[in-house]
């Protein structure tokens, strides 16, 4: 619903701009090339060239671009609130209505000169419009968001630009309503300011929502492992809060950790955005067994991008450049690991999906192709070795919690529990002599008040998720992604502009 939406929205707005380009003297199949269509309007209505550039800026680059569209239709003499009103919310309408009707023309920037505020004042105006306009869009409606990592590939990969609907799962109020414009939780320019003020704090609030969370939705959420940081540049969400303090120099303590770091305790909706999918629902029972996925007892459906290891023997001929750039579509001059030498000449390790990896076994001079599995213990979630003695690739079976459904506490599972009960559900837990006092009661059980996910990378291999620190409440949910709007990767990636995220 939606897609629906957006893409009934996508096309208004570009059919529109093509009779508003006709009429302003632009050749209207301009309209419909991103970004070549906003340099036409800044070069037609005499705006200055580097808010075109400015544009480009993620996050802020929404608002500009707003301003930019503001600005073109008050070249067709709008100029009133309403009339910025429908080119922020009902542009799908607006744009056509003015493109297609008789009754209105192109003025151009003249339009303005004569009018009884300065032009000036007019571009002010407008640019308040659209950063409240883009804010409200950007909070309740949907989100830009670029791919950071390698943890979703081949699926979603580096630098596609998303587009992520908050309206999909039903927009959050916001938690923490004072903060920075376009801005998530760091301030411009800064690696380590927060952009917010947590003083003021709201309870968790979600309007209605357009579709429910599915099983293999690519969801993007709040990193909840992300709460507590070292304010470092090279800590914050890689190397977590957590992980340091279970390492080997603090070993749980506290101080001594405090001592040596800078510490940010973030709110839970300011914690950095992570992207995964969710391979497990509520109530779903989740194992690992060889690297393959397990959903209640069955085989999980592996989107057709997911990558993981495979270790390939050889008679020792190796590949040539050509298989594996043309065949197989790895960049040897960056290939982040997806292709490297084994422990031997005639072994190698290939990160790739299970479509490339059948074309390895008809590679020449290829004896097996087998997928690897992890075998380390002790840094995964729940971090307890001794009643879960988990790995990467051999995990589970576990349970995900879900909303009003009672779960039996004991001391040999606690370890799976403790920070849904007292971090994300807020409730005072002490472990006395094997019993529980949850808020002052002594319980063996707890009914969990939300519903929990369970968010796994596509690259099974290179991601940091659930594997690592568990469950993912629904307070932390923040849209879905919906489409790829534009694609990077030394130029454009023309074949997944505006493709649907399955």
């Amino acid at each position: 619903m939606g897609i629906a939406i957006f893409l009934i929205g996508l096309i208004g707005w570009h059919a529109g701009m093509y009779g508003m380009f006709k009429k302003a003297g632009i050749e209207p199949w301009k309209a419909l090339v991103p970004f070549y269509n906003t340099w036409e309007i800044v070069r037609i209505a005499h705006i200055k060239r580097f808010w075109f550039w400015l544009q480009l800026i993620p996050i802020a680059g929404q608002f500009i671009t707003i301003w930019i569209t503001i600005i073109f239709v008050m070249n067709f003499k709008k100029v009133s609130v309403p009339a910025h009103a429908a080119v922020v919310f009902f542009p799908f309408v607006y744009f056509p209505y003015l493109g297609f009707s008789e009754k209105e023309k192109w003025y151009g920037p003249e339009a303005l000169q004569h009018y009884h505020k300065p032009a000036s004042r007019e571009w002010i105006d407008a640019g308040v419009f659209a950063v409240v306009a883009a804010t409200i869009i950007r909070t309740f409606v949907f989100e830009a968001y670029v791919i950071p990592t390698e943890s979703m590939e081949k699926s979603l990969l580096v630098n596609d630009f998303l587009f992520v609907s908050k309206m999909s799962y039903g927009p959050r109020i916001p938690q923490t309503p004072v903060s920075f414009p376009f801005v998530h939780n760091i301030m411009p320019f800064s690696l380590t300011t927060p952009s917010y003020i947590k003083e003021i704090q709201l309870p968790y609030k979600r309007l209605p929502a357009t579709s429910a969370i599915k099983r293999n939705d690519a969801v993007v959420f709040n990193f909840p492992a992300g709460d507590t940081i070292i304010n470092l540049p090279e800590f914050g969400s890689k190397v977590t809060y957590y992980e340091v303090l279970r390492s080997s120099q603090f070993k749980g303590n506290r101080e001594a950790l405090l001592a040596e770091y800078p510490i940010l305790v973030h709110p839970m909706d300011k914690t950095d955005n992570y992207i995964k999918r969710c391979v497990a629902m509520p109530g779903d029972v989740l194992e690992i067994k060889n690297a393959d996925l397990f959903i209640n007892g069955k085989p999980a459906d592996n989107p057709e991008g997911a990558q993981t290891d495979y270790i390939v023997t050889t008679s020792g001929s190796g590949f040539s450049d050509e298989f594996l750039q043309d065949e197989i579509g790895i960049d040897l001059e960056n290939n982040n690991g997806n292709f490297s030498p084994g422990p031997d000449s005639k072994t190698y390790i290939f990160n790739i999906t299970a479509a490339e990896a059948e074309k390895v076994k008809k590679y020449p001079g290829v004896v097996s192709v087998v997928k690897y599995v992890d075998t380390n213990v002790g840094m995964f979630f729940p971090n307890d070795e001794a009643n879960f003695p988990w790995t990467l690739d051999n995990y589970g079976p576990l349970t995900i919690p879900q909303k009003g459904k009672a779960i039996a506490l004991t001391p040999n599972n606690i370890a799976l529990y403790r920070r849904l009960i007292s971090v994300y559900e807020q409730n005072t837990l002490e472990e006395r002599n094997g019993q529980f006092i949850i808020n002052g009661q002594i319980t063996n059980q707890y009914i969990p008040k939300y519903n929990y996910y369970w968010m796994m990378g596509d690259n099974r291999h290179r991601s940091q998720d659930s594997r690592f620190w568990g469950f993912v409440p629904e307070t932390h949910i923040v849209g879905k992604a919906s489409l790829i709007w534009f694609s990077w990767n030394k130029g454009p990636r023309w074949n997944r502009i505006f493709k649907v995220i399955e």
